[in-house]
This record gives C-alpha cells, structure tokens and sequence, in this order.
C-alpha cells in the first residue's frame, strides 16, 4: 500500500470511529461534564492520571482546565498526577510503580474532589490503585478506556462515569479519549460561561 493511501486510510478509520461512538459516548461524556461542574463549583479540584499517550491527555485535560479550553474564564483546579518526576520516581522507587498514583490521590484528593483515570486497555495497575484511593478518599471517578472497558468495569462504582471507546486498537483509542476531553472541556465552558 502506497504512503498516500496508508495515510487516508487512518483519516477513514478515525472519522467512523467518531461517527460509531458519537452516540454510544454522549450520555457518559455528559454525565462526566455534569459531575466535574459539580466538583468545580464547590470548590473541589479535579486529579487526572495515566500511562504513555494517556499520561499525554491527562496534562493536556489539566492544562485545558487551569488556563483555557477556547474562551477566556477563571482558572480551575486540575492536576496531572504524572507530571511531578520526584514524587513519582521516590513512590516508584520505595512502593512500586504500582503506587505512584494512589499515594498522590490519598495525599492530595479529599472528599468532593474527582479522578480522571485514563487507560486504553482499563488494566493499567497504577491507575486501578488509584481509583481504589479515589474511593477511599471519597472522591468520584471518570474511567477513559477502551477494548471493552477491562479492569475498569470491575472497579468503577455506580456513582462514577465510564467513557469506554468502542474498538480494540490504541491509537484510535486515543483518538477519541482526546475528542471526549474536548467534548468534557466545551461542557464545563458551557455550563460555567453559557453557550458560546
């Protein structure tokens, strides 16, 4: 296949996706955007972590929140838990890569605040302790995953919101967990801003 062809054929690929999980992802996207504007109104801050690509989208969730998505408007209190090189390699390197984002939720999160976990493939170890944490802490929780949702459907509780994206390859994943942050982004802008 020749590199033109290659390189429609994932444009293809990524817009069917879109198009597929339009209206199976609305209602949890929604949910998720109603939940965080509850946490942002009272004050409560939003933690967010992942691994490689979702590590990725969860500073580009932070950064989206404490500066600006596409308006101008207040900061809001968001955190990417895999930022801080010192706090992940002394957690790392003392608990087990397993803990280096459970022992940021429990030393951070405090009841009213929220967990984005962000996993393709729902069983990344360290995010699962961190939703166990989460629940701990009292805080609610937001699973991004995909391939069926793994782990995550184990660990998610009824009050949480899962987005899991309806297909098995990574990449187009992670697509979509970046329109869905998007999606989360325009609603909390909607909601605290009004229609714009």
């Amino acid at each position: 296949m020749d590199p033109l062809t290659r390189i429609r054929r994932q444009f293809e690929d990524n817009a069917q996706l879109a198009q597929d999980s339009a209206a199976q992802l609305a209602e949890p996207i929604a949910q998720a955007i109603d939940l965080l504007v509850a946490v942002l109104a009272n004050d409560r801050k939003i933690l967010v972590c992942g691994n490689g690509g979702s590590a990725a989208d969860a500073q580009h969730f932070a950064a989206e929140l404490v500066g600006r998505f596409e308006r101008e408007r207040p900061e809001l209190a968001a955190l990417a838990l895999n930022v801080d090189t010192s706090a992940l390699t002394a957690i790392g390197n003392d608990y087990g890569f397993d803990q280096v984002f459970a022992k940021q939720v429990r030393g951070l999160g405090q009841a009213g605040d929220a967990l984005m976990a962000i996993s393709t493939g729902g069983g990344s170890a360290n995010v699962l302790a961190a939703i166990d944490a989460a629940h701990e802490r009292g805080l609610s929780v937001i699973g991004l995953s995909g391939k069926g949702g793994g782990r995550f459907n184990e660990v998610l509780g009824p009050g949480d919101v899962h987005i899991c994206v309806p297909h098995e390859r990574t990449a187009r994943i992670q697509e979509i967990h970046i329109l869905a942050i998007h999606c989360i982004c325009d609603g909390i802008d909607a909601a605290l801003l009004g229609e714009g």
